[in-house]
């Protein structure tokens, strides 16, 4: 029998206090790594208090760390504490991100810039600051998306967002392969999280045309995908970008 086993391993997820984030940090911790849920600790509480929730019901091998992707000075104390409680870090997903979708020429600066530094730029900082910390032989998983690949209509931030994490990963792979750290992206196509449910009825008919399985995305499916990246069964597989989208994009 094969199995994957994390045991004794620390995993840090970003944005996993809730939707595919949250899934993934399930997924790795029944693997048996420790886990770090990441959260934007946001004015109104409703991210630590998820996030906190997440982290009791896994029990004592998962922490849940405020830290915004945005700041590096936050990424390094989310780091250090990590660290204190776990030890090394042997597994980083990067999977904070956000949406901000309007057409072009509707688009503001400001929903163009949000989007850009918390879905590339905070993937660039937590990256940096990763392969500082990283253990010989440690795993980083890059969220991308199906929608930095062909685009989609109103998401030209998001899918630039996108785009730019493909390329990070590529460049990444190339960087740390001395020391065994294997950097590789997911881009899922629709996934039923919180953030995949509010896409319009009207807009997902259209879209599930367009799938030959006839269906969106598990949260379960992409955090196996994830999982199997971050073990040894893939330690040969670097620089790539796995497509899981239900045959959308073939």
């Amino acid at each position: 029998m094969i199995t994957i086993d994390l045991s004794g391993k620390t995993a840090v997820v970003t944005g996993a206090g809730q939707g595919l984030g949250q899934c993934t940090a399930t997924v790795l911790h029944a693997a048996g790594a420790n886990v770090v849920i990441n959260f934007f600790d946001d004015t109104s509480g409703d991210n630590r208090r998820r996030a906190e929730e997440a982290a009791a019901n896994l029990g004592d091998r998962a922490i849940a760390l405020a830290a915004d992707v945005r700041e590096s000075a936050e990424i390094r104390r989310m780091f250090d504490q990590a660290e204190q409680r776990f030890g090394p870090v042997n597994i980083v997903v990067n999977n904070a991100a956000i949406i901000r979708d309007r057409t072009l020429k509707k688009m503001t600066d400001e929903e163009w810039q949000d989007v850009i530094d918390t879905n590339l730029t905070g993937v660039f900082q937590v990256c940096r600051a990763a392969s500082e910390r990283l253990v010989e032989g440690g795993r980083i998983v890059n969220m991308a998306s199906i929608s930095g690949v062909v685009g989609f209509y109103g998401q030209v931030n998001y899918s630039a967002a996108k785009a730019g994490v493909i390329a990070i990963t590529k460049v990444l792979s190339k960087e740390l392969a001395r020391r065994r750290i294997t950097v590789n992206a997911v881009a899922p196509g629709v996934v039923l999280t919180e953030m995949g449910k509010t896409i319009p009825e009207e807009v997902r008919a259209g879209m599930i045309a367009q799938i030959p399985l006839g269906r969106f995305g598990e949260p379960e499916e992409i955090s196996n995908i994830i999982l199997f990246l971050c073990s040894d069964l893939a330690s040969y597989v670097t620089g790539q970008t796995i497509h899981a989208n239900g045959g959308w994009l073939g």
